[in-house]
């Protein structure tokens, strides 16, 4: 079998787990979101409360989880630069899988008191610890197990399966919500965290198969793996992750969308309030429409020259049709609110398919799953968590839907302003290497030749043959000979970067970076 179809061949295997494990994953967070919004305020916290103060305070507790994303990223991300991807994986998928189990285990505040709430936020915390290391190392084990230029099209796998969590979460809740108040109340919405258990023993199955991404095997075996990945990543692309975190507020208005809106929309003392299982029902819809659109941002993307273009012009109708959709919501008409949701779903959700892939290409290999981690939920700690508390309570002190439409179109601001720069901080042609991956080929293919050099001298018995090669790592080559390990690729060589535009070694990791040290050759 050729190496193309061999590639091919692991690269959909890879991309197919990436997207089945990233929905239980997405679909244990999820529950909790719209749990906070239907149950947890009810359950968990004293019935004394004024009105809505129970749900803002489950909001919080929703909050704890991405305050934990960030640990989470550093503690996977460290393993998963270190010791590979797969491994990791399999970790972050049995932790979530316990906790939600556990909190459908839960007993409520008229049980156990305030230890209700407060095992409750320990346990969204280890969700939160969990998502951050899953989120990175699912994006990289679809992109870096992708045929070459494909890294941007095959990461929109992992993409899928937060909608696809998203639906299933919903879809759940909207089922279980036909049952009496009380009886779901009860015990109906424990279901949908005690069925995790049976999620993670499929995914567990599927996650135990998957192959180690090439370009990682090759990183662990010339022992070129950083030290502490979360200082090298900080202290050499901390640009890059502040701007890739900023590229991110967007995929945020998820939870105006569906958390909050679902509180605000069946609070009862709105004259046009939906019952619960109405609008779950315009949710779930909305996030077939999502599930459907989402992947032709990565095809959108993979097949223009220019992915800033392409960023600007998905991006732009979310100023409108995100501020427009709390609007028609406050008609009180499903037909109306489910059209909107709809509409407004669409740039945001094309966006998400390939904001991972761009931002997982800008860094490298060494550290590139602590980078993306790193960049993906310090934005969830200080936007994605705060959403629905802050869009709660600007609605509460304003008594206006206004100003959480005008925060929800400042997410999409910030996000376009960010993606921009990055993009022309890191290369902006999906099909061509980036300056982080065009300095990792030209590091891999030096240690290849070195590689085979020594292993050329070696079956010749060419005497101080090991001593020439060693002397070669970390000096200029010839023009048209593989550069040495270490050295910077002479300018207009074909190994220079793998694209039209020669990138050194030095400059391709950012302006922060520093070159990277001679290595003496890797013993076969």
């Amino acid at each position: 079998m050729s190496d193309s179809v061999n590639t091919a061949k692991r690269a959909r295997k890879a991309g197919i787990a990436s997207f089945i494990g990233t929905t239980i994953e997405w679909y244990d967070f999820y529950i909790y979101g719209t749990a906070s919004a239907l149950v947890f305020g009810h359950v968990f916290f004293p019935d004394t409360l004024p009105a809505g103060v129970g749900t803002l305070l489950s909001f919080v507790t929703l909050w704890a989880g991405f305050l934990a994303r960030p640990l989470g990223g550093i503690i996977f991300g460290h393993f998963g630069d270190k010791y590979g991807r797969k491994k990791t994986l399999v970790v972050t998928l049995v932790l979530m899988g316990a906790a939600s189990f556990l909190v459908g285990l839960l007993p409520g505040y008229a049980t156990i008191g305030i230890a209700a709430p407060i095992i409750l936020t320990c346990l969204r915390i280890l969700q939160g610890i969990a998502v951050g290391g899953e989120w990175g190392g699912s994006v990289l084990i679809a992109s870096e197990n992708a045929p070459k230029g494909k890294g941007v099209l095959y990461s929109a796998f992992a993409q899928q399966g937060s909608p696809a969590g998203n639906l299933i979460s919903s879809g759940m809740f909207f089922l279980l919500a036909l049952l009496p108040t009380p009886q779901f109340l009860l015990y109906g919405w424990r279901i949908a965290f005690l069925a995790s258990i049976f999620l993670i023993v499929i995914g567990l199955v599927i996650r135990l198969k998957l192959e180690e991404p090439e370009n990682m095997k090759v990183v662990k075996k010339k022992d070129a793996v950083a030290k502490i990945p979360a200082f090298e990543a900080i202290r050499k692309h901390w640009v890059l992750i502040l701007l890739g975190a900023g590229a991110l507020p967007l995929i945020q208005v998820t939870y105006l969308k569906t958390t909050f809106a679902t509180a605000w929309a069946t609070d009862t003392s709105h004259s046009w309030a939906y019952s619960s299982s109405t609008f779950l029902a315009v949710v779930t819809l909305a996030l077939v429409v999502q599930f459907i659109v989402q992947p032709f941002g990565a095809i959108i993307l993979d097949r223009v020259k220019d992915m800033r273009k392409a960023i600007f012009w998905i991006i732009l109708p979310e100023f409108v049709l995100m501020p427009l959709m709390f609007f028609a919501i406050e008609l009180g008409h499903p037909g109306i609110a489910l059209a909107a949701m709809a509409a407004a779903t669409v740039p945001h959700s094309l966006f998400y398919a390939g904001i991972g892939g761009i931002i997982a290409r800008a860094f490298p290999t060494r550290v590139r799953y602590t980078g993306i981690s790193l960049a993906y939920q310090l934005c969830s700690m200080t936007v994605g968590g705060g959403t629905a508390a802050a869009a709660q309570w600007m609605y509460t002190s304003s008594g206006s839907i206004v100003p959480v439409a005008i925060l929800s179109a400042g997410y999409a601001l910030v996000s376009l302003v960010c993606t921009l720069i990055l993009l022309n901080k890191t290369g902006w042609t999906a099909s061509e290497n980036s300056k982080a991956e065009a300095a990792d080929e030209a590091e891999f293919a030096a240690a290849l030749a070195a590689e085979k050099a020594e292993r050329d001298a070696d079956s010749k018995g060419a005497p101080g043959a090991t001593g020439s090669v060693s002397a070669a790592a970390g000096s200029t080559p010839a023009a048209g000979s593989a550069p040495a390990a270490g050295s910077a690729p002479a300018a207009g060589s074909a190994d220079a970067v793998g694209t039209s535009d020669s990138v050194s070694a030095a400059d391709a990791t950012g302006a922060d970076s520093e070159p990277a040290p001679a290595r003496a050759p890797v013993t076969p």
